[in-house]
C-alpha cells in the first residue's frame, strides 16, 4: 500500500480579503508562510518522509509545498507542477467577494459564467490523482492542492469517508492534511484521517 498526504495551501491574501480565488491566485500572507512552515515541522516530528512531491500549478500550492519541504528537511526532493491538481475553476466569479457565492452545494452554478461544475471539477481530481499515484515508485507522496479541491477528492470516496474524518464538523483549515491509503492494484483509495497540523 502507498501513502499520499493530501494538503490545502497556506492563508493567502485573497482568504484575508474573503475573495474567491479559485484559478486566479493571490501570495501567501505571513501567516501563511508560518502555517507552511508548522506543516513541514509536523512531518519532520512525525518522521515522514516523501519519494516523490507534486503541486497545483498555482503560486500559493508552489510556495506552500517549497516551504513545508525545506522545513521537513527535504527541500532537495524535486517536484512537479501538475494543471489537474488546481482549484475549482469559478470562471467570471474569480477574485469577487465570498458574499456572491450561491448557496451550498454549488453543484453547476459557475458552468454559465465559464466556470467548472461540481462533477466535472471532482473527475478532474480523482483522475489526476489516480494517475500520479499509479507511478512506479510512489510510496510516500505529498501533493500541495487547495480548500475545496482537497475536500472534493475526499467526497469523493464517498460518505462514510466524508463522515469519518469530518463528521464532527471539522474545517480542513490552511495547510489542513487529508492522508489516504492507496493500492495500486485496484487503484483505491482509503481515507485514514484529517490533520491540521496549526491546530
Amino acid at each position: 500500500m502507498s501513502k499520499l498526504y493530501l494538503m490545502r495551501h497556506g492563508q493567502t491574501l485573497f482568504n484575508v480579503l474573503k475573495r474567491k480565488q479559485g484559478w486566479c491566485d493571490s501570495p501567501l500572507t505571513e501567516l501563511g508562510i508560518e502555517q507552511a512552515q508548522g506543516a513541514g515541522r509536523w512531518f519532520a516530528e512525525h518522521g515522514v518522509t516523501f519519494d516523490h512531491a507534486y503541486s497545483s500549478t498555482s503560486e500559493r500550492a508552489v510556495d506552500t509545498l517549497e516551504l513545508v519541504l525545506a522545513e521537513s528537511g527535504q527541500g532537495d526532493l524535486a517536484y512537479e507542477r501538475v494543471k489537474g491538481l488546481k482549484e475549482w475553476n469559478f470562471g467570471s466569479f474569480e477574485g469577487l467577494t465570498e458574499d456572491v457565492n450561491p448557496p451550498l452545494p454549488y453543484g453547476d452554478f459557475y458552468v454559465p459564467f465559464s466556470g467548472e461544475g461540481e462533477m466535472a471539477f471532482r473527475a478532474r481530481l480523482v483522475e489526476t490523482i489516480t494517475e500520479l499515484m499509479r507511478r512506479p515508485g510512489h510510496e510516500r507522496v505529498l501533493m500541495a492542492s487547495h480548500g475545496a479541491a482537497v475536500a472534493q477528492f475526499l467526497r469523493a470516496q464517498g460518505p462514510e469517508a466524508e463522515q469519518r474524518l469530518r463528521g464532527d464538523g471539522r474545517r480542513i483549515g490552511n495547510c489542513g492534511i487529508t492522508v489516504y491509503e492507496f493500492d495500486p492494484a485496484t487503484a483505491q483509495f482509503e481515507a485514514l484521517e484529517l490533520i491540521n497540523p496549526n491546530d
